[in-house]
């Protein structure tokens, strides 16, 4: 198996056996019809100074000295495009992401894979072989491959699988964005995996609504320090994608000043929902709960109201049960959403939904509400004022938040679908 650490530091002589220097630098080029990265060129340093040599000049690639076709008077230059990868300098020590196995882990070695007369970066080696292998001691590590009957394959990621992280080389992606084809969640354990630096960069890949998702997985304290390094305009655009409570949370753990200055720059409406959350107290209902929830009347026939849900509860965090309210959005009742799907189509609101709903004022404590999910095995709960005016919804997961262990609190299940297409 050929692996890059074979070419680094080699000698490089012309045909003639002129010595040209010691490869400084590999590198390599994203082919449109290929995921796989095609070697197209060495640089090669000799007294500080570095010259670039097309891969195709190379007669024999794997040799302690590495021969190229031509003399030195004669030999082309490769003409650097810019937007090669620098293998040594951007890959290997690197942090990636496997994408399938959802993880961040460290580039020891890459290995090759020869296609006709080109060379392709195949496979990223994780293992402890390739820092052994990167020392010069390659005979060493296969021999303790075998002594410890250790497949140094086991330990090797596609290139396919992986991408890079830092925000100037995301380029390298191939066509099917596999960053945003994770669930938030998963993005969120990654990046609580990097580093301060490189996390910041994952997110800047991200578009608006992925990023929000995902910083909505993490806790509100690390939330604000993702957001650091953010402009202000880019972070209003990702609190008006998420919900109001999580927005709510996040401004909470920033400065001030700063949280003034985002409230500023977001949208109105969105805007006045978060300034009503960040009103109340952090554990009471009104500080916990989310302002998106789906609400009808009760003189909709059932066929009339699933139509106005298509129209109108897109952005509702959690569609399990739809709130019946009157003109002045008082609570009436509520219909779980299966209620509402199995009713005879012209049969009224008013005549099946539940009229007894357990609700909580906007000041209960978390302890209440927690045990009120408990007690009524709610997904969601409604919040109230003194007048039984409708103001929001916490969800069970908000609500046992504190009250649960962590490790307990994330085998629940996260209240809307996450769709990857």
């Amino acid at each position: 198996m050929p692996f890059i650490s074979q070419i680094i530091g080699r000698t490089v002589v012309d045909s003639e056996g002129e010595k040209l220097g010691r490869v400084d630098e590999v590198l390599a080029a994203q082919k449109p019809a290929s995921q796989h990265p095609v070697l197209v060129a060495l640089a090669v340093e000799h007294n500080k100074q570095i010259s670039y040599y097309p891969f195709s000049e190379i007669s024999v690639l794997f040799a302690q000295v590495i021969p190229l076709s031509h003399k030195k008077s004669v030999l082309p230059a490769y003409p650097v495009k810019g937007d090669e990868i620098r293998v040594l300098q951007e890959v290997l020590d690197k942090q990636i992401i496997d994408t399938n196995g959802i993880r961040v882990v460290r580039v020891n070695d890459l290995e090759l894979t020869r296609v006709g007369t080109e060379y392709y970066i195949a496979n990223v080696d994780i293992s402890w072989l390739g820092i052994i292998r990167r020392m010069g001691l390659g005979k060493l590590a296969d021999r303790l491959a075998v002594r410890f009957e250790h497949d140094p394959r086991k330990n090797f990621i596609s290139w396919d699988s992986v991408e890079l992280i830092h925000d100037q080389y995301m380029r390298l992606k191939v066509p099917v964005d596999k960053l945003s084809e994770l669930h938030p969640a998963d993005i969120a354990e990654i990046i609580s995996d990097m580093s301060h630096t490189d996390s910041g960069r994952l997110l800047n890949t991200l578009d608006i609504e992925h990023l929000a998702d995902a910083l909505e997985e993490v806790e509100p304290d690390f939330q604000a320090t993702l957001v650091e390094g953010m402009s202000d305009e880019k972070v209003a655009d990702v609190l008006e994608e998420m919900s109001p409570d999580e927005a709510a949370d996040l401004l909470a753990e920033l400065p001030e000043e700063r949280s003034k200055d985002l409230l500023e720059l977001m949208e109105d409406e969105e805007a006045e929902d978060v300034k009503m959350l960040l009103s109340y107290p952090e554990d009471s209902a009104g500080g916990m709960m989310t302002t998106d929830i789906a609400t009808i009347r009760p003189g909709l026939t059932a066929e009339k109201a699933i139509e106005e849900l298509r129209n109108t509860a897109t952005e509702a965090e959690s569609l399990f049960y739809v709130y019946v309210t009157d003109e002045e959005n008082h609570l009436l009742g509520v219909i779980s959403l299966s209620d509402l799907v199995l009713a005879k189509p012209r049969t009224p609101v008013a005549e099946f939904m539940h009229k007894k709903v357990v609700s909580a004022n906007v000041l209960e404590k978390q302890d209440t509400l927690a045990q009120l999910v408990a007690k009524y095995n709610l997904l969601t709960l409604p919040v109230v004022d003194d007048e039984e005016h409708l103001l929001g919804m916490v969800t069970a997961d908000d609500a046992l938040d504190k009250i649960i262990p962590t490790a307990w609190k994330k085998r629940l299940p996260r209240f809307y679908y996450y769709d990857r297409s």
